[in-house]
């Protein structure tokens, strides 16, 4: 998994070449406000590891509350793709489900973590 994965939204306007931080072995769900809405599992990625190949201009920005972390969304089909993440900004989380090849379900159990008591609301 350390080779870059192909990532497409569903209308596929927007695809990116990402490098995973360790594979699948990072794969979660946040039960975040949020996150639990989305329902994406999301596995790691570095900083450098994301390279969008198309639909740049195609990608809208959605942020909120301590406005650290930054969601990104295909405009025209609504899919969630990656975020910087608050827990930690130095990486990204990466739809999982968007990855060419790869079914979340076939992974499970995927464990969650603890969004709602998030150290930076305290």
């Amino acid at each position: 998994m350390s080779r870059p994965h192909k990532l497409t939204c569903h209308c596929g306007a927007v695809e990116l070449a990402v490098t995973l931080s360790d594979g699948l072995a990072t794969a979660r769900r946040c039960d975040c406000s949020f996150c639990r809405r989305r329902g994406a599992v999301a596995v790691s990625a570095p900083l450098d590891g994301i390279k969008i190949v198309k639909g740049e201009e195609n990608l809208t920005l959605y942020q909120w509350g301590t406005m650290t972390a930054k969601h990104y969304f295909c405009k025209t089909c609504g899919i969630y793709t990656h975020h910087q993440r608050r827990s930690n900004p130095n990486e990204y989380g990466v739809n999982m489900g968007g990855l060419e090849g790869i079914n979340p379900s076939e992974h499970d159990p995927i464990p969650w973590a603890d969004g709602v008591n998030h150290p930076a609301d305290r």
